[in-house]
């Protein structure tokens, strides 16, 4: 890892929600974490999907929290620098890992990622929450992710649905949450930052960032990979339903496939525990249960 005064990156994440790390990621690492992708592409799991576009040529794929990944992601997750980042951004020596997620979009003229917040999806709340933006591609600061600065410490709101028609449609409709605004239709009302980034760059955001990401042009190639920690401060925190226990409406379960650890957790914790589980392996200390 590049030695870095953190005091600044720390107080930007607390109040701003998001930095941009330069070559954070070690050419090394890079490559483990570019073998993870790849392996997560080749091995699918429940939550794998391709986003509907208007261009029936483009491609808008991801996958996320595979209960089988782990052992394709550990070895990357020990070695990276990664969570050592999350330790000095949130000035803590504990850092747990929580899911991978990956992206791809290429071919034809792709369609944004709708402005969202994880934190809707995710039961799981508190400070120490860190998302991890890694992309293998150098990309624009006009075709990067975009945040809401400050975001993740203001309203919380519904999940995109990521309908075709309005990325606003609300993922639960209950009320639970409000619903999204329409922050591409009326973006000088908001402080939208975004950086130009190359690999071994990092970007790191707190799950509750209003974020999101521009479409990718014909031709072009984007593939992101996000990892997701959290440290010390992190509770148990159910939303409406559970959105990644689902499986695709199109995939069974089989009976001997591992089941994802965010079916297990009501299980064993009650809304604010705490979040502790086996499937959650520390990385910070090494060694350490």
């Amino acid at each position: 890892m590049v030695e870095r005064d953190f005091t600044s990156y720390r107080e930007a994440f607390r109040t701003d929600g998001v930095v941009c790390l330069r070559n954070a990621i070690d050419p090394a690492s890079l490559r483990m974490a570019e073998q993870a992708y790849n392996w997560s592409l080749a091995h699918p799991g429940a939550g794998a999907s391709k986003f509907s576009q208007p261009d029936s040529s483009a491609t808008f794929y991801q996958d996320l929290a595979n209960p089988n990944a782990i052992g394709a992601y550990l070895p990357m997750l020990e070695e990276s620098p990664a969570a050592d980042l999350a330790a000095a951004l949130w000035d803590t020596h504990n850092v747990w890992f929580m899911y991978e997620q990956v992206f791809l979009k290429e071919g034809g003229q792709s369609r944004r990622t709708p402005w969202h917040q994880d934190s809707s999806y995710l039961p799981i709340g508190g400070d120490m929450l860190a998302v991890m933006w890694i992309t293998f591609e150098a990309v624009a600061k006009e075709h990067s992710l975009e945040f809401v600065r400050g975001s993740h410490r203001q309203t919380l709101f519904d999940g995109s649905r990521f309908d075709a028609q309005d990325d606003t449609a609300p993922l639960y409709g209950d009320g639970s949450l409000p619903r999204l605004p329409n922050i591409e239709a009326e973006r000088a009302r908001w402080d939208i930052v975004s950086w130009a980034v190359e690999p071994r760059d990092v970007l790191v955001f707190h799950p509750g960032m209003l974020h999101g990401g521009a479409p990718t042009s014909p031709g072009t190639r984007r593939r992101t990979l996000s990892l997701r920690f959290f440290g010390d401060d992190a509770v148990y925190t159910p939303r409406t339903k559970g959105v990644l226990d689902e499986v695709r409406p199109d995939r069974r379960r089989t009976t001997d496939e591992p089941r994802s650890v965010f079916l297990k957790l009501p299980e064993t914790l009650k809304p604010g525990d705490p979040l502790r589980h086996p499937d959650f392996p520390k990385l910070r200390p090494r060694g350490e249960p």
